[in-house]
């Protein structure tokens, strides 16, 4: 089981924007859920951490319509205790807010 900040070899970025063509397939459905079965199971040890040390933690996705964020929010999300985990949709940016990075 890989410890906090330690990424195994299998899990290393992946881009489909890649300029080596090996980096632009897609990768299998069985390692894919491996992996994402690993990632929810270090979530699950932060979101316990977080409880019992009382500490908040803030996550934010960030992108356009139909990007497919809550795809993913939804599938990061499954495992965790609902009790811990709130997911909110945030209002559209003024023109303002458009032209700052969030920090």
């Amino acid at each position: 089981m890989a410890k906090f900040g330690m990424i195994p070899m299998a899990m290393k970025p992946f881009s489909m924007f890649s300029k080596k063509p090996e980096m632009r397939t897609k990768i299998r459905k069985k390692v894919y859920e491996e992996q994402l079965d690993l990632l929810q199971q270090e979530l699950i040890k932060v979101q316990a951490w977080a409880t019992k040390t009382g500490a908040r933690i803030a996550v934010l996705f960030e992108g356009r319509d139909t990007a497919g964020k809550g795809g993913v929010i939804k599938r990061i999300t499954e495992h965790l205790a609902p009790r811990f985990c709130r997911i909110v949709a945030m209002p559209t940016p003024s023109e303002r807010e458009t032209t700052q990075w969030y920090f």
